[in-house]
């Protein structure tokens, strides 16, 4: 299985090109916060390269701006090209298939740009340790009796 789910900040503003055969492409990077801090308490951060196409890409190039948080889902791929110079360069990144917000439009530097769709409500934020929890506290465990089989 080869899945990314992402949340963070872009790094600077997407960036749209289109094919010579007329499909979208927007390349960008999100910076993903790690869960600890280093020993001298700074939090320590990770730049995921990300790739989006056609109607994806277009969503992110018009709704999105350097610092808006946003939430990606897709996945990784490698893939190696030789640059002017004849050099073997190799990239990862990950290819979105899903784009969300992850903040309201009043905090999110894109919503300037237009208003959202109506699929791309805004998510509430909110810890997945949190969520965690509140699904653990409500379970009980079956009784041997009760399983079906």
């Amino acid at each position: 299985m080869n899945k990314a789910i992402l949340v963070g900040n872009l790094t600077r503003d997407p960036e749209q090109r289109t094919t010579p055969s007329g499909v979208s492409v927007t390349s960008f990077t999100v910076a993903v916060t790690r869960r600890y801090k280093s020993q001298d308490g700074t939090q320590q951060a990770d730049f995921i390269n990300c790739v989006a196409w056609r109607s994806t890409a277009e969503f992110i190039a018009k709704y999105f701006t350097k610092g808006s948080r946003i939430g990606v889902v897709g996945t990784i791929q490698t893939r190696t090209y030789d640059d002017a110079n004849g050099v073997r360069r190799y990239v990862t990144e990950v290819v979105v298939d899903e784009a969300e917000f992850v903040t309201s439009k009043a905090q999110n530097p894109g919503a300037s740009r237009g208003d959202a769709p109506a699929q791309q409500a805004p998510q509430p934020q909110q810890n997945a340790d949190d969520l965690f929890a509140e699904e653990l506290s409500d379970f009980q465990p079956l009784d041997d009796a009760e399983l079906p089989f």
